[in-house]
Formats: C-alpha cells, sequence, structure tokens
C-alpha cells in the first residue's frame, strides 16, 4: 500500500467540514464545507463526490468523543454516518477522535483576527484540517506515509 491523499469531514449538524492533505500526506488545507441538505443519503454523496475529486486513498471521519473518552449520542451518530458512507467509497474509511477540533479552530482564527460572522463560515473546514493535521502528525499518519494500512 502507498500512501496518498487524505481527506477529512467534521461532522456537524449544520454543517460538515472538509479538509484535504497533500499527496504526501504530510500537510492538511480546509479545502470547502458542506451544508447540510436535511437528506443523509444526499449529504453523504456529496462527501464522496468531494473524495473522488480529491484523489482521496483514504477518507477520516471525526469522532466527538466526550471528554472522558465515551461515547455519547453525537460520536454514535458520526459512527453511524461512517458507516453509511463507506460502501459509497473504494478507500478505507476511518473514525478519528476530534474532541476539542471546532475549539482549536475557532481560537486560531480568533487570533487571526476574525470576527465571529467570518469565523462560522470557515470554522467547520478549519475543524476538519486541525483533525486532519493531529492524524497526520501522529503514529497513524506516521504509519500511513509508510505505506502501512490504517
Amino acid at each position: 500500500m502507498t500512501a496518498g491523499r487524505v481527506v477529512a469531514f467534521d461532522l456537524g449538524t449544520k454543517r460538515i467540514g472538509v479538509a484535504v492533505s497533500d499527496a504526501t500526506a504530510t500537510l492538511a488545507s480546509p479545502r470547502t464545507t458542506i451544508e447540510r441538505s436535511g437528506d443523509a443519503g444526499r449529504d453523504r454523496a456529496r462527501m464522496a463526490e468531494l473524495a473522488g475529486e480529491e484523489g482521496a486513498a483514504l477518507v477520516l471521519v471525526g469522532l466527538p468523543r466526550n471528554m472522558d473518552g465515551s461515547h455519547g449520542a453525537a460520536a454514535k451518530g458520526a459512527s453511524a454516518e461512517a458507516d453509511a458512507l463507506a460502501p459509497l467509497l473504494d478507500v478505507p474509511v476511518l473514525l478519528v477522535d476530534e474532541r476539542l477540533t471546532t475549539v482549536t479552530a475557532d481560537r486560531t482564527l480568533a487570533a487571526r483576527g476574525l470576527r465571529a460572522p467570518a469565523r462560522r463560515r470557515v470554522v467547520d473546514r478549519t475543524a476538519a484540517a486541525v483533525l486532519l493535521q493531529a492524524w497526520l502528525d501522529g503514529a497513524a499518519g506516521a504509519g500511513w506515509r509508510a505505506g502501512r494500512a490504517p
């Protein structure tokens, strides 16, 4: 297996943040935000379409665990969403801990001087990039770059 581009989704109730890595799976960049349509199947089809457009070799879906590491309703929903997305893709789908990604993204954007309305427009894709960069920088990302299966 050869490492390749990784796409990450930060699932929200109103929006889905999307981030992508470079081809070497080293650097994460915010890509876009998908506005929830109210039709989960349509939203998943758009996610699969974006993953294909980016040439994803791996897809990450944020898993919003509780601060104590347990899985609440949001984590169970994200897991179900990942399970429903997987058959639409020809690449592996992994759940990745996303605790505090939105908080980190919002603080980073605020530090850059973005006011609240501007932050709301980009926080979801920025949170996806935070999630993806953390994964890329960790042992799993290093293993992925070394050619090990996720």
